[in-house]
């Protein structure tokens, strides 16, 4: 028995709750917030999160393969079965209050059907009652025909397996992709609440953003600037994103572009194995399996490690296929040209776009440099990370993208990144700033990078600095260092103008980053010069 509420306060009705015990595991739908059993470290705990998807369990041919006995070459198929009838459904959820990043699939015996289950509240328009049941269509949202991205960025995610729509015994909702928007975690009073559109047999599910439940929470707007609300995503196109990508950098302007559900398990890149974060563009035919092989040299995927092993015999690569122009120690980085070395660099697009949410480059790479760091050693050089910069940026962005791998973060190799791209617009003679938004990540990165760096220079200069010399010092631009000095509380008014001081705080925080020992970035291993490109270099069609 479903037990609703109607709120006559507000513009939008009150979730309604059915109570745990009175509903099967069939009731269950895309926006629903249900309890799921989620593994820690300690055991086992039971958290609220939102049914983004559902789908049937996915039968891969390559998964198949694998599972067929090498010694006598007898197929497994008790395991192509599973162990619980609710195992044959997959729920893609997102996690009450955690980061994006952590979204999965979960097997059906992990809900727990003995606690309440929430539903989805539909959006009213002002000055209208909505009855039990109706639904209003929320603003923006496109008609199923005009609304091409939402076929595209569904398509990967149901293409690989049939969704819950075609289940016998189930309701019909089929699985599409979530759409998040860009606003970051809000109080309970302004969070927004869930929509659902209902047009024939499509319906969307709605989900927000979260941070991490740990640290601190920063805006995502470095400039301070008001965020401008997107427009619907029917005013997209595929070739209008594109068109953007050339002039406003790597940053996505369709929400969809962001929402899609992620296809990949886990990414195995040479020795080491890592979770894939979100969605990224891989042929459907590598979706859902249980672990993609990617060579680390040519940025090359596989199926199987057995195809992986025959690729290596056959691949002549040991570094990125670019010029080297920095190499102090074992760290070597690599200048690639996205034109020329194209197929290179859309792999290397499609990895990043599995740990970078709000940045797509796997539209067109051409117009872009790419920066690979790299570890070196006897058998060659493995990547660290990268940064993309546009070979002409309106904004003077000295960054498109920047990602350091999961398996090589925490090591300081992300800030030596950020220093690097810097040395860069110091060698160029010009101010330079990431573009924005910054990813959660990416910020904390920055600002730590901002403040050690103005720190520095000022415990370090025995002359007045103006924020304009230090912007000619460092390359940081005078928003980015105006945004870090008032994050530090620098600023300090003194005899009718504003000074900068360090406080007694500021400098025991700097002396134990000072301590700290991480790797630098020397401007005399560094040889390069500014590449010049013409007119017609510059024209990408």
């Amino acid at each position: 028995m479903v037990s609703a509420h109607a709120n006559n306060e507000g513009s939008q009705e009150s979730a309604s709750i059915t109570p745990g015990g009175t509903y099967t595991i069939q009731t269950v739908s895309v926006g629903c917030k249900i309890y799921i059993r989620r593994p820690t470290p300690d055991g086992e705990e039971e958290r609220l999160a939102e049914i983004l998807s559902i789908r049937d369990k996915p039968v891969n041919s390559y998964t198949s393969a694998q599972r067929t006995n090498a010694r006598g070459g007898v197929k497994e198929e008790e395991e192509d079965a599973p162990d619980k009838p609710e195992d044959k459904w997959e729920y893609f959820v997102h996690w009450d209050q955690f980061n994006k990043r952590l979204d999965e699939w979960v097997t059906g015996s992990r809900l727990i059907l003995g606690r309440d289950l929430e539903w989805p509240r539909p959006k009213v328009l002002p000055g209208k009652k909505a009855g039990p049941g109706s639904l209003q269509k929320a603003p923006g949202k496109a008609p199923r025909s005009q609304s091409l991205l939402k076929k595209a960025t569904s398509n990967a995610a149901a293409a690989a397996s049939p969704t819950s729509a075609s289940t016998p015994g189930r309701s019909a909702f089929p699985s599409p992709s979530p759409a998040p928007s860009l606003k970051r975690k809000l109080t309970d009073d302004e969070e927004e609440e869930e929509e659902e559109e209902i047009e024939g047999d499509d319906v969307d599910a709605e989900g927000e953003m979260d941070v991490d439940g740990e640290g601190d929470t920063f805006e995502l707007n470095v400039n301070g600037a008001q965020v401008e609300t997107p427009p619907p995503v029917s005013s997209f196109s595929k070739e209008q994103e594109i068109e953007k990508l050339r002039t406003s950098g790597s940053m996505t302007q369709s929400i969809s572009e962001i929402a899609r559900v992620k296809n990949l398990n886990r990414l195995q890149i040479g020795k080491h194995e890592v979770e894939a974060w979100y969605f990224s563009p891989y042929p459907k035919e590598y979706a859902h399996l249980p672990v993609l092989y990617i060579c680390e040299f040519c940025l090359a995927y596989f199926p199987s490690p057995m195809m992986l092993s025959r690729h290596r015999q056959r691949c002549t690569l040991f570094h990125p296929p670019g010029n080297e122009i920095y190499r102090h120690q074992d760290i070597s980085v690599f200048e690639l040209d996205g034109k020329r070395q194209l197929s290179w660099c859309r792999n290397l697009s499609l990895l990043s776009k599995c740990f970078l949410d709000h940045k797509t480059l796997y539209y067109d790479v051409t117009p872009f440099m790419y920066y690979v760091m790299c570890l070196r050693d006897s058998t060659g050089c493995h990547i660290i990370g990268y940064f993309s910069k546009e070979k002409e940026s309106a904004e003077n962005y000295n960054v498109a993208c920047i990602l350091t791998l999961p398996q090589h973060q925490r090591h300081g190799f992300g800030k030596l990144l950020i220093e690097f791209s810097y040395e860069l617009s110091k060698k160029e003679g010009k101010l330079g700033s990431p573009e924005k938004p910054l990813s959660d990540l990416g910020l904390l990165g920055y600002r730590a990078y901002w403040a050690e760096v103005i720190v520095e220079l000022l415990i370090n200069t025995t002359d007045e600095l103006s924020i304009d010399d230090i912007a000619q010092k460092t390359s940081i631009t005078h928003a980015d260092i105006m945004n870090t000095c008032t994050t530090l509380q620098l600023f300090k008014h003194y005899k009718g103008q504003h000074i900068i001081c360090l406080s007694e705080a500021v400098l025991e925080k700097h002396e134990k980053v000072r301590n700290k020992r991480r790797r630098r970035i020397y401007a005399d291993n560094l040889i390069w010069k500014p590449p010049v490109f013409t007119r017609d270099q510059l024209r990408f069609y």
